[in-house]
């Protein structure tokens, strides 16, 4: 067995492993909840601050990366959109669901340990850039639709509102705090003092394997319910459209090597738990929400094992 693949079932045996502590009953479903929240707010915002910290951005090309990830993510988003509109005959707030799960990857939970086995801290430095403005962007898209689609038709887009509402939620997220924070002590060029370097080691090096385990939890309270082929649908624009589409655009964008097979990864890798978050926010959309990152994170173990045969092909 490749060191390859053993990464990848590694990484899934872990998501595996807290499905199956779910759906055995030997760990309760608030248990998940709080697994996750550790990783969310404490360990990966403190794998951050120490990548923001430490790591040699240089060679790396955060424009044309953002260039071709992001215009990927827009045209899966639309055609997420469109599927769910025009093929299943749902609504417009729907639409948004569909359009959001189809784009949103899981760059959090599942990516950041993914990269950093695969690629390792290199990897894990061209992923920190992706994250940097992936929240941000996708947050206000999702913000701004849920003010056009989500209040009601009767009711006006006030832009000042919207604003406020992407601010608020940014600077409270402790990922980007994470990442601010990082920034701002890089900027000193002052080392971190040894204790400090030492919780922040230590807490950091948690947030892969529990960040994989939560997911696994995560997968086991939302389940399948309905909606399977819309979903099936979904899962196929998020697995092979949006990473085919990211590896033309870097292709084409001449992407260095590492960056470029980071990029098409992250555009392989399955939905998150955003997407089903949005779709409780606008009341719609959940069970198809839910379906697609579970039947989208399954089918990952073989989707995400083609992507990297293929970007190791094409880049080396």
């Amino acid at each position: 067995m490749s060191p390859l693949t053993q990464t990848v079932l590694f990484v899934f045996s872990l998501v595996a492993l807290g499905y199956l502590a779910g759906f055995t009953g030997y760990l309760k479903p608030a248990s998940g909840e709080g697994i996750s929240e550790f990783a969310v707010n404490v360990a990966m915002p403190l794998l951050l601050f120490r990548t923001m910290v430490k790591s040699d951005f240089h060679g790396v090309t955060p424009w044309s990366l953002w260039a071709a990830y992001f215009a990927a993510a827009a045209i899966t988003w639309a055609a997420g959109h469109l599927v769910v509109t025009r093929v299943f005959g749902r609504d417009a707030r729907a639409g948004i669901v569909g359009g959001v799960s189809s784009a949103y990857s899981n760059v959090v939970l599942l990516g950041a340990p993914f990269i950093l086995g695969i690629f390792g801290a290199s990897g894990f430095e061209v992923l920190s850039l992706l994250v940097s403005v992936h929240l941000p962007i996708m947050m206000m898209a999702s913000i701004v639709l849920f003010e056009m689609f989500g209040r009601g038709s009767g009711e006006t887009v006030h832009p000042l509102r919207v604003i406020k509402g992407f601010l608020r939620r940014l600077f409270i997220n402790p990922l980007i705090i994470g990442i601010l924070a990082g920034l701002a002590w890089r900027l000193t060029g002052a080392p971190l003092p040894d204790l400090v370097e030492r919780l922040v080691d230590t807490l950091a090096d948690t947030a892969g394997p529990v960040a994989l385990f939560a997911m696994g939890l995560s997968l086991r309270r939302f389940g399948i319910s309905g909606n399977i082929r819309p979903a099936l649908a979904l899962s196929g624009l998020k697995l092979f459209l949006m990473p085919a589409l990211v590896l033309a655009f870097v292709w084409l964008l001449g992407l260095p090597p590492l960056t470029a097979k980071v990029a098409v990864v992250v555009a392989a890798l399955p939905s998150g738990i955003n997407s089903y978050l949005i779709a409780v926010q606008f009341n719609t959309g959940q069970a198809l929400a839910s379906n697609q990152m579970t039947l989208a994170t399954a089918s990952a173990v073989l989707t995400t094992s083609f992507w990297l045969t293929v970007v190791v092909h094409i880049f080396g």
